[in-house]
């Protein structure tokens, strides 16, 4: 499998984990060290640790089980070497339709997320 097939799986498991709400595929998906930073409605930097994240996860309702409609899409992908990428991606749990930039890191042979920042917007359009 070459790199750019290898972080198009991995987030494809990292987005297969957000739909279906499975904390296992999200763990495989990021960094024990990760987190995900977003400026909160309030405009204040807001970071959450990728096991909290998680945790939140695991006690909501999955989109899955909530019948909500999958939207989810790579829009890029720019690897820059041997061990780094930088990934784009549009996912939504409606009423809320998030961009999320992943930076990845390939650590022992593998492309984990090593930081996510994202926005969240309630226009699916903007």
């Amino acid at each position: 499998m070459t790199d750019d097939q290898a972080i198009r799986a991995a987030v494809q498991t990292y987005l297969d984990g957000l739909y279906e709400g499975d904390p296992a595929k999200l763990e495989a998906s990021f960094l024990p060290t990760s987190a995900l930073t977003v400026v909160d409605g309030e405009g204040k930097v807001s970071v959450t640790p990728r096991d909290a994240w998680i945790e939140a996860v695991r006690n909501r309702p999955s989109p899955a089980s909530s019948g909500l409609a999958r939207g989810d899409e790579i829009l890029s992908v720019d690897q820059s070497g041997p061990t780094t990428a930088f990934v784009k991606v549009r996912c939504q749990i409606p009423p809320r339709f998030f961009t999320d930039y992943l930076s990845f890191l390939k650590v022992d042979g593998a492309w984990r997320v090593a930081q996510k920042v994202f926005s969240v917007r309630t226009d699916p359009q903007a």
